[in-house]
């Protein structure tokens, strides 16, 4: 399958750069900051949306540099991810670096910026975003690790909201819990799924995955079972956080194409490269859908 998000045909150096950290997937996992935010029922000022906006581009911007660095020796022998940024030279290990510096910086000034917890609580996603590479040469499970990395965008979005408000107890109790680990599930699902397009490759070279240590049958099945269970939180969010019709239309259009998802799968494993790009869209119906609840209950006298 020649599918692979960080591949890159043009020769522009920006635009291969843009591709090595998969810029658009950075814009679309804004919304899951927003709705810890919105969520946490904190009052949520625009500056706290900006701090917060690029603190999450720094951390994914230098994420994505750094898992590109340390997963080079791997890339550059499969042949699916041939066409990446650095295996090609359209981009330079020490370009690389430099965006990991960057986006690192980024995101610490922003949160030191932001408010007292966000900066001391700063370095636990950054850890946990960098070491992703990693626990794919440690165990079978890094879709679970990719999973939390994302769902701490939500603990982050409250914190960021409320660090001003309130001590550290408080604000844990605000976090919007049945969305962050929906959002972990939902993830996870959708990595071991995608992490069947290596399959040859992962058992071949020891690289961790849940298609590699347990079959492609039983990953299908795991996959499916972590999106019921992302289904079953997300689906939670209507009655802990007092969400209505707006959300509810968002959760079941979300759900449904969760489903259908593992199903194009199920029915092929040629789909996997459509079943993928199902999960931007998936990500924005639910976060926005929860997102615009709560603004109409604030602003719309619902």
């Amino acid at each position: 399958m020649a599918f692979d998000p960080g591949q890159v045909s043009k020769a522009s150096r920006f635009h291969a750069l843009m591709r090595l950290v998969r810029i658009e997937h950075t814009l679309f996992s804004l919304p899951y900051a927003y709705v810890g935010a919105f969520l946490s029922g904190f009052k949520v000022t625009l500056w706290e949306i900006i701090w917060m906006s690029l603190a999450l581009l720094g951390l994914r911007t230098a994420a994505m540099a750094y898992n590109n660095i340390a997963d080079l020796d791997i890339d550059s022998q499969n042949r699916r991810t041939w066409n990446r940024p650095l295996i090609k030279g359209l981009v330079s290990v020490s370009d690389a670096w430099w965006l990991v510096v960057v986006g690192s910086s980024l995101y610490f000034v922003s949160a030191v910026l932001l408010n007292f917890w966000t900066a001391v609580l700063s370095p636990i996603p950054w850890v946990i975003a960098m070491t992703y590479s990693g626990a794919k040469k440690k165990h079978s499970f890094p879709h679970l690790h990719l999973g939390l990395t994302l769902a701490l965008a939500v603990a982050g979005g409250t914190i960021a909201a409320g660090g001003d408000e309130a001590n550290l107890l408080v604000l844990l109790e605000k976090v919007p819990w049945a969305f962050f680990f929906g959002v972990l599930f939902w993830v996870a699902g959708f990595d071991t799924i995608y992490a069947i397009m290596d399959y040859e490759f992962d058992v071949k070279h020891g690289v961790g995955s849940i298609p590699a240590r347990f079959g492609i049958n039983k990953a299908l099945k795991i996959a499916l079972l972590f999106h019921l269970t992302a289904i079953a939180f997300f689906g939670l969010a209507l009655p802990l956080y007092g969400l209505g019709w707006v959300y509810l239309i968002g959760w079941l259009v979300g759900s449904a194409l969760i489903l259908y998802e593992n199903l194009i799968v199920w029915r092929g494993l040629e789909n996997v490269p459509k079943a993928f790009n199902l999960n931007i869209p998936i990500g924005l119906i639910l976060t926005l859908s929860a997102i615009a609840d709560v603004l109409i209950r604030l602003y719309g006298g619902g």
